[in-house]
C-alpha cells in the first residue's frame, strides 16, 4: 500500500462517515525511536457537507487510561466533534497501547519521554505535512503534561505548535510519603515487575496505562526527583518556551489541584498566556472536576465555546501578518 506521507510510513486504515462529520485514521510509523515497533493512531475529523474545505489544524491529546473518546464519542459528542463542526481540521492522535495504536514491542516501559521527544514531533510533522500548517495543541491531564515535556524539553517549537491549551495539567503537587528516602526507590523496583496499570480495574478509565508511567512519575515526585529525564531538565526548560499557552484548572479537581496547575502556567515562559479557573465564583455554574471540565453537559455550553475564543484569537495575528506581507508584495 502506497504511503500517506514523504516523512515516514503511513497508511489511511479507514474513512467513514459519522453522521455530519467525516472520519480518517491512519497508522503512522515514524520509525525514530529505538523501539521500531511504534504505531501511532491518528484520526481526523472534519464536515461530511465539506469534506474537502479544512480549517486550521488542532491536536487534541487524551489523558491517562483514555483514548480518542475522550474527544470525539461514537454519538459525535466531545470537543473534537464541537471543534469540527466550528470548521477546525481535527486530529486525535491516541497514544502507544491506546485505543486504535497497538502495544509496541516495549510497552511495559513506555514513558512521558518517549511521547514527547518521539511521538508528538512525529505527529506534528505529519499534521503540518498534510495541512501546510503549523497546528495548535489541546491537552488533558497527562496528555497536557506530555505537551509540557516536549515544549520544556524543546522537541516541540514554534515551527510544530502554533499554541498549546493545558487542561488539568500539573508535576508540582507534592506526595510528602514518596519523600521518604528510599520509599520511591523500593516502589519503583516492585512495580517493574509488572507490565501495566488496569484502568477498568482501578476505575480510572477504560485503558490500561504501561507501568514505565507510573515509575516514571515516582522519580519526578521522588527525593531530589524533577520534572526531566536523564539528560534534560524540562522544568527549566519551560522557562524558554515562547508558544501561546492557556492553562485551565478546575476548582473541584482533586487530582490535579488549582494551585499547581497554575505552578506550571506561571513556569511557562512567553507574554502570551492565559489562565482560567473553572468554579463557581469565577461565573460558570459549577465547581467542575478534573473530566468534566471537558466532558460534561455544562462543559458544552461553558467551557467549549471558550475553547474556541482562544484558538480563533491566536489566528489573529497570523492573519494580520498575512496583510502586511501582502500589502509589502503588492
Amino acid at each position: 500500500m502506497q504511503s500517506s506521507s514523504n516523512l515516514f510510513p503511513v497508511a489511511l486504515i479507514s474513512a467513514d462517515r459519522r453522521g455530519d462529520l467525516v472520519e480518517d485514521v491512519y497508522r503512522l510509523k515514524p520509525g525514530n525511536s529505538l523501539d521500531f515497533t511504534v504505531e501511532l493512531a491518528v484520526t481526523r475529523l472534519g464536515r461530511a457537507a465539506a469534506p474537502d474545505v479544512r480549517g486550521v489544524p488542532v491536536i487534541l491529546l487524551h489523558g491517562s487510561f483514555s483514548n480518542r473518546r475522550f474527544w470525539y464519542s461514537p454519538k459525535g459528542i466531545g470537543l473534537g466533534a464541537y471543534l469540527a463542526r466550528a470548521g477546525f481540521d481535527v486530529w486525535i492522535p491516541e497514544m502507544r497501547g491506546h485505543g486504535l495504536s497497538a502495544r509496541n514491542e516495549a510497552y511495559r516501559t513506555n514513558r512521558v519521554a518517549d511521547y514527547a521527544q518521539y511521538d508528538l514531533p512525529a505527529i506534528a510533522d505529519f499534521v503540518v505535512e498534510q495541512t501546510g500548517q503549523v497546528p495548535h495543541w489541546i491537552g488533558h491531564s497527562l496528555g497536557g503534561t506530555t505537551l509540557a515535556a516536549a515544549l520544556g524539553g524543546h522537541y516541540l517549537g514554534a515551527r510544530q505548535a502554533a499554541s498549546v491549551a493545558l487542561f488539568g495539567s500539573q508535576v508540582t503537587r507534592t506526595y510528602w510519603p514518596l519523600k521518604v528516602p528510599g520509599l520511591a526507590w523500593s516502589a519503583r523496583v516492585l512495580l517493574k515487575r509488572f507490565e501495566h496499570v488496569s484502568g477498568p480495574r482501578f476505575k480510572r478509565g477504560p485503558e490500561d496505562e504501561p507501568m514505565g508511567i507510573l515509575v516514571e512519575s515516582l522519580r519526578w515526585h521522588g527525593p531530589f526527583g524533577r520534572f526531566g529525564d536523564k539528560k534534560d531538565d524540562w522544568w527549566s526548560g519551560l522557562r524558554h518556551v515562547n508558544v501561546p499557552t492557556l492553562c485551565v484548572a478546575a476548582v473541584g479537581d482533586t487530582q490535579d489541584p488549582p494551585w499547581a496547575c497554575h505552578e506550571l502556567f506561571e513556569q511557562i515562559g512567553g507574554e502570551t498566556k492565559a489562565f482560567l479557573l473553572l468554579g463557581r465564583e469565577q461565573g460558570f455554574t459549577e465547581d467542575f472536576g478534573h473530566v468534566q471540565m471537558l466532558v460534561s453537559k455544562a462543559a458544552q455550553v461553558q467551557v467549549w465555546p471558550r475553547v474556541e475564543d482562544w484558538l480563533n484569537r491566536q489566528l489573529q495575528p497570523v492573519a494580520a501578518e498575512s496583510t502586511l506581507n501582502m500589502l509589502a508584495t503588492s
